[in-house]
This record gives structure tokens, sequence and C-alpha cells, in this order.
């Protein structure tokens, strides 16, 4: 599938897998495999982004994925998240859809939606913002029809 392809069709919450179709170097060549890595792997889809017009151009439409977090003790200390545009030459496909039932924790900010956490219920998502402190963020529910919002939470950080 292409970027474009994605944005229209994947969900938040899906995972997508993307590669340039190399193959893998061996780990001995280090910075080769790197190198692959940066354009190769799996990222859940957090963000879509429209295009965005400048005064002397306009910024593809783009989508991001998170893919991991680095963190000691419990904190997370770095975030990756990936952003690829609606030109990227890289093949991309959906590896796994969120579940019905399953809860998205949503924010909406500067006219896009973002994924803060899939989350298997609602009770579940209630607790995860109460940790996280999230005081705007909304729940939806996988696979109820039209997107209903499950509900606003309302709880202080």
């Amino acid at each position: 599938m292409s970027a474009t392809t994605i944005l229209d069709t994947a969900p938040l919450g899906a995972l997508i897998r993307y590669t340039d179709n190399s193959p893998k170097p061996p780990a001995r060549f280090t910075k080769k495999l790197a190198a692959w890595e940066r354009s190769n792997g799996v990222g859940r889809l957090v963000k879509k982004e429209p295009p965005r017009p400048y005064p002397t151009w306009t910024a593809p439409a783009s989508f991001t994925l998170h893919e991991g977090n680095f963190s000691s003790d419990g904190v997370i200390l770095v975030t990756i998240m990936r952003t690829h545009s609606a030109d990227s030459a890289l093949t991309f496909e959906v590896a796994e859809e969120p579940q019905p039932g399953q809860v998205r924790v949503l924010l909406d900010f500067g006219g896009c939606t973002e994924l803060l956490h899939l989350a298997e219920s609602v009770t579940a998502a209630e607790l995860w913002i109460a940790k996280e402190g999230y005081r705007n963020a909304r729940l939806e529910i996988v696979g109820s029809e039209d997107g209903d919002r499950a509900g606003d939470a309302e709880l202080a950080a």
C-alpha cells in the first residue's frame, strides 16, 4: 500500500508495517543495519494530518507512527515517533487493526486528533487518563458505528 492509502483507510490505533523492500543486512554490518532499520519497521498509527499550506509551499499530508518507548524504573525517558508524508516511497501495510470493544483515548488539538492510548475497556481507559492526567481527552469505542464518543473524560490531574 502507499502512504496515501494508509491516510485514507487505516484507523487510528492500527499497527502499520513499513518497508523499503530491501533485504536485511547481516548483524555484523552495524551501520548498514541501523540504516535499514530506519526504513523498515512497525508502529501504531497515532495521528493523521492534512496538507498544510505555508506562504511559499504546501506540506503534504502525513501520518505519525508510535514505534516505542525507552524507559527506566517505569518512567518513560524517550518516545520514538516517526512521521511519514503522503509522498513517501516506502511500502506500507496494516499489520493489525484495533479490536472491536477496545477504547481509544484521543486528544484534539491544532485541527488534528491524536491517539494517546489504546485501552482494552472504558474502565481501563479512564484509569489511564487518571494516572496520566489528560484533562481534555475523550474516549471512543472501536467498532461503534459512526464513531460515537464513549464520553468525555473529566478527571483532574
